[in-house]
């Protein structure tokens, strides 16, 4: 009497690393709809993104009244003198011309500093459409004090402010930037600079592989509900007339 080809305490020829992993159900793990619903979750993380970079822009933007406000009242004068036909610089060796560059220079690095730090402090994750609205922003924010304190400052125009104040009289000059294209982009810059250092050194950082085992492998070991002889392994077919 023969014994069959394959007993039947052991594993068949498909064993477990041969099947196919299991769907999951529709939207599970590679099934149907899995594809779809990743997309759709990756769309609503761009939007929130973008209302998160928006948000910090206006914000920022509007913080550029403090900046203008704070240019008017520490940027030093230029003082400025008429003799009746002329107006001329009333300390020509004065190095207050340059001041008010500076001065907008420091305190534009000093709010892209603040303004990084707390969007870093509020939005944790970053991301790069929150920098790009944290340089726009900035930017926006330069325009509106440079334009603000301009129009807060002395008179702008120095002929009818000569006239009015008369032959002799010392008055100030308008506030200007002249190194304006470089002066209106230390905010974004100094802001983009202190975000990246920041996330650099306190960002949440990317979680580690885990290395395991490939998923459809079986572990070694003797298969439930086989006999004493046989194996996951090594177990073969009984003698003949066994």
């Amino acid at each position: 009497m023969t014994a069959p080809l394959t007993p039947p305490h052991q594993p068949s020829s498909n064993g477990s690393w041969q099947t196919p992993p299991k769907w999951g159900g529709p939207g599970g793990p590679g099934g149907p709809g899995s594809g779809a619903l990743a997309e759709s979750q990756g769309e609503n993380d761009h939007g929130s993104d973008l209302r998160r970079a928006a948000v910090v822009t206006v914000l920022v933007t509007v913080s550029g009244i403090g900046l203008g406000l704070l240019w008017v009242w520490l940027a030093p004068r230029v003082p400025l003198i008429s003799d009746g036909t002329a107006v001329f610089l009333s300390d020509s060796e004065g190095e207050e011309a340059i001041g008010a560059d500076g001065t907008f220079v420091l305190l534009a690095l000093a709010f892209g500093a603040l303004s990084a730090a707390l969007v870093f402090w509020f939005q944790r994750r970053g991301g790069i459409a929150l920098v790009v609205g944290l340089a726009l922003g900035g930017l926006f924010g330069s325009l509106l004090a440079w334009r603000l304190g301009v129009w807060l400052g002395p008179n702008q125009d120095v002929v009818a402010h000569a006239r009015a104040v008369g032959k002799g009289v010392v008055f100030d000059a308008p506030l200007r930037l002249r190194a304006k294209g470089a002066a209106l982009l230390v905010w974004s810059i100094g802001a983009m600079a202190v975000h990246l250092g920041l996330t650099a050194l306190f960002g949440p950082r990317d979680p580690e592989p885990e290395w395991g085992a490939f998923p459809g492998w079986a572990a070694a070991g003797p298969v439930p509900g086989a006999g004493p002889g046989a194996s996951g392994a090594g177990g073969g077919v009984p003698p003949a007339g066994a």
